[in-house]
């Protein structure tokens, strides 16, 4: 008969090295919003180029990349400062919230006054690409697999 002792599971550790890493939702929550707004575009490139032919077209590269590049900068940021102090982190995204602010409506002001692209692509593509980025952010931080304490 063998003792307890040699019948018990050893439940040691040993590779958790690559679940760590707490900026792991962050690349991941970044790969995805960046993947996401490829398929968009694609998808949003043939719907509104096929419709509007190149006006459609520059809507929808003006959307995504106002859209799109809006949310992903906030991630970004966050990525940029995760080894820094929280009161860093917190300054770098309200401070980049509101030059974002600020450069989205001249750019929306400046784009007001020409009618090289489709106004309906535009507004809607730059809808679109915020809730695509920021669905598939969060869905990349959901299912990321890392450590809540480390060992």
């Amino acid at each position: 008969m063998s003792t307890p002792e040699a019948r018990e599971p050893d439940l040691t550790v040993r590779d958790a090295d690559e679940f760590v890493d707490h900026r792991r939702p962050l690349i991941r929550a970044l790969k995805a919003g960046g993947w996401a707004l490829v398929v968009l575009t694609v998808i949003s490139l043939m719907a509104w180029g096929a419709t509007r032919d190149l006006p459609g077209i520059w809507g929808v590269l003006l959307g995504v990349a106002i859209g799109g590049g809006f949310v992903l900068a906030t991630a970004a940021s966050v990525l940029a400062t995760a080894n820094t102090s929280i009161t860093t982190t917190a300054a770098v995204i309200f401070g980049g919230w509101l030059i974002k602010i600020v450069v989205v409506l001249m750019l929306l002001l400046w784009l007001r006054g020409f009618d090289f692209y489709d106004t309906a692509a535009f507004g809607v593509t730059t809808i679109a690409a915020l809730v695509v980025a920021l669905v598939a952010e969060t869905w990349g931080v959901l299912t990321v697999r890392t450590a809540y304490v480390t060992p």
